[in-house]
């Protein structure tokens, strides 16, 4: 897929209002002709978080909807026919050219939510019941909790975000999410965006399969 501003259809599928925006607003600003919808499976009975999700899908000049998958802070883990079911019901049946969604071993030390909505994704692109010609996940480190998020420099694809899209983007956390300067998100936001790109279901499960290492 090349980065033209011929119209696109792309999915964003994540698991927190905040996380299209954090791993891939840059890339959503860049292409505002694209047709972006973007999907989060939590906190969608959260008033305040699913608010702010309403009014960054504005500025993101995308569509998106919101479920309610447990999240609470013990991070039980969920059934993958569950979480596999929400979403084929959140996300429209249709033909994308691109679906993004998170690494399957995450963005960061550790959140179980982004794990499993990874696998979700990828086990229903093989298995055909999501539709799209390519699929990219996030490929963000942090060295163990080293140090915050950034882009894996081994990465298929990563786009250097300039001053005017980083700033659109840190603002969005910032001021539409309501995050403080010295707050996780605020410092985490990357300026460098990146991602590992599967033209075909079967090298994505043989990578899904092996911890999400290549």
């Amino acid at each position: 897929m090349t980065f033209t501003n011929e119209r696109k259809s792309a999915a964003v599928i994540v698991a927190h209002p905040d996380d299209e925006t954090l791993w891939a607003g840059g890339l959503i600003l860049l292409h505002p002709s694209w047709e972006w919808f973007i999907v989060c499976l939590c906190r969608g009975e959260d008033m305040e978080r699913a608010q702010k999700f309403r009014k960054a899908l504005k500025v993101l000049n995308s569509r998106g909807v919101m479920g309610n998958l447990d999240d609470g802070p013990e991070q039980h883990p969920v059934k993958e026919e569950v979480v596999e079911k929400l979403l084929s019901e959140l996300l429209p049946s249709r033909h994308y050219d691109l679906i993004i969604t998170h690494n399957p071993d995450g963005e960061y030390t550790r959140h179980i939510r982004h794990e499993e909505i990874s696998k979700a994704v990828i086990t229903l692109w093989s298995s055909g019941q999501i539709d799209a010609e390519v699929l990219w996940t996030f490929a963000y480190e942090d060295g163990n909790k080293k140090y915050f998020p950034k882009a894996d420099p081994a990465a298929t694809v990563i786009i250097h975000l300039s001053k005017k899209i980083w700033f659109k983007k840190y603002k969005l956390i910032k001021a539409t999410y309501g995050f403080e300067v010295k707050s996780w998100e605020a410092q985490t936001t990357p300026k460098t965006e990146s991602f590992w790109r599967f033209q075909n279901t079967e090298n994505a499960m043989v990578w899904l399969n092996n911890g999400g290492i290549l």
